[in-house]
């Protein structure tokens, strides 16, 4: 994307004050292009991964297996933001940490090229690790570039990085997943690994324009907790390699070993956080009546990823396996439907923000809990609407494109009315005490969604099945008319947030 830089009358002292990006701070730009190539790689890989997952020149194994180990790790990259962002704060700094997140990235896909099946898991937890150490702070250092939350450009600025993230998303199956398909796996992921590359020396060309606030550890870990928190991660290491030596040399281990106990902790560790937060004595009466509220939001919201993210293992399998993926006689590859979403979002996106303002000057925008309901009988609606091509493939038939790019609209709709009003109420709703970790606990919910559907594919749910796609479906249409019903309550809750 051509960058706009152009003199402006920045006060002194801001970054980037010399020239702008699109009349923001041109620091915007180093970061946009390094989320745009980060999103590129990430989006790259994931789309190739449950194809090459049952692939018979790949791993050969079953879809239940493919969507388990696909969900599990997108549970991971979302959970290991809020270490992530730990790390930034008591260690190394945004700026440093999401250096090292680059090189992680990078060698992850490396591995993964290789072509050898010991090394794939190997691969996937380094961009997973990655992935979570970059995502908690390019966001932040995005923020930095401003004068506080009150600057008028923050907002905007936040849209153009967002539109990096679109932008990378929506190129990445188009040409990682054709050479992955149609040239080599491996290819398709090494591309991955260039991608990253290409992110990170742009990244350290125009560090010099970030705010020197990135740089900064905010509270940084003292000899004495240094020293506490390596022993105690030597510890609990020490007993996980015990622990598996000893599955290992008996001759019980399998797969189920890593991915149970990874899925338990997906939904296990979002629930405690929130009971953490929840019970802390230090937080007033009002603070904890909107955390209550925010429950409801965090629920939705688990309920809305699981079937949003299979978009990515379910309906991709689909595609793969009983859709006729070509348009007026020309064959595309599977992976291309992964950049369905990415582009309705940069096409769709500006109507929602015209829309809802245009609503708000009459009065009748929407509030967060109906945008919320909504969002969740969208999702439902397109896994009803997946019933069809299911119905068209039990008969014998190849289902057509069209279905699944219709099942993908349907969910970007949802999408844009829950995501964005999600990020917004997680930070309008969050106590004083909590008030920088809260982004990582809206993740959570991505985390918990996304280790349910791990843990139904592990336990064998055939997750194509019409039984459960319809069931999931009404779980979702369910929930949304839950939240619509008791909006009432929740927005007492919720005290003066609208």
């Amino acid at each position: 994307m051509a960058s706009s830089l152009t003199k402006d009358s920045v006060s002194p002292g801001t970054p980037g004050s010399e020239k702008t990006f699109f009349g923001h701070p041109r620091g915007l730009a180093t970061l946009f292009m390094t989320e745009m190539w980060e999103r590129f790689s990430y989006y790259g890989m994931r789309a190739l991964l449950p194809l090459y997952l049952v692939a018979p020149g790949g791993m050969a194994m079953n879809a239940g297996t493919a969507t388990a180990i696909y969900s599990v790790y997108l549970s991971l990259v979302y959970l290991l933001t809020m270490p992530g962002g730990w790390f930034a704060d008591r260690v190394l700094g945004p700026r440093k940490t999401v250096t090292v997140a680059a090189v992680v990235i990078m060698l992850g896909h490396l591995t993964l090229a290789l072509p050898s099946a010991g090394t794939f898991y190997a691969g996937l937890g380094l961009v997973a690790i990655g992935s979570g150490l970059l995502k908690a702070n390019i966001s932040t250092m995005v923020g930095q570039l401003y004068a506080g939350p009150d600057d008028p450009r923050r907002d905007g600025g936040f849209t153009v990085f967002y539109m990096g993230i679109n932008l990378g998303a929506f190129a990445a199956p188009l040409i990682i997943g054709t050479v992955g398909e149609n040239v080599g796996w491996h290819f398709g992921f090494a591309l991955a690994a260039v991608g990253m590359g290409l992110g990170l020396i742009q990244f350290l060309l125009g560090s010099r324009h970030l705010s020197p606030q990135s740089s900064v550890v905010p509270k940084p870990l003292s000899a004495a907790e240094k020293s506490a928190t390596l022993r105690k991660s030597a510890f609990w290491a020490g007993i996980a390699v015990v622990a598996y030596a000893v599955v290992g040399f008996s001759g019980h281990y399998t797969l189920n070993w890593i991915l149970v106990p990874l899925t338990l902790l997906g939904l296990i560790i979002p629930v405690l956080v929130l009971v953490r937060i929840k019970r802390d004595r230090d937080l007033d009466q009002t603070e904890q009546s909107k955390m209550s509220a925010y429950i409801w939001f965090f629920v939705a919201a688990a309920v809305f990823w699981m079937i949003y993210d299979q978009g990515g293992s379910t309906l991709s399998l689909f595609a793969d396996a009983s859709a006729n993926n070509s348009v007026l006689g020309w064959k595309f590859p599977v992976s291309w439907y992964q950049s369905v979403n990415p582009v309705l979002i940069m096409a769709l996106a500006p109507v929602f923000a015209w829309f809802w303002l245009a609503l708000n000057r009459r009065g009748k925008e929407p509030s967060t809990i109906v945008k919320f309901g909504s969002g969740l009988v969208l999702v439902g609606a397109s896994f009803f609407l997946f019933l069809a091509p299911l119905s068209i493939a039990e008969g014998g038939h190849k289902a057509a494109a069209a279905w699944l790019v219709a099942i993908y609209f349907v969910q970007t709709v949802g999408e844009l009315l829950l995501s964005p009003v999600g990020l917004s109420v997680t930070t309008k709703m969050a106590p004083a005490k909590y008030a920088s970790q809260m982004m990582g606990v809206w993740f959570l919910a991505v985390t918990a969604g996304d280790a349910t559907t791990g843990l139904l594919s592990i336990f064998g749910v055939d997750l194509n099945g019409s039984g459960v796609v319809a069931l999931e479906a009404t779980l979702a249409v369910v929930a949304g008319v839950a939240v619509w019903m008791y909006r009432s309550k929740v927005k007492e809750l919720m005290g003066g947030v609208r």
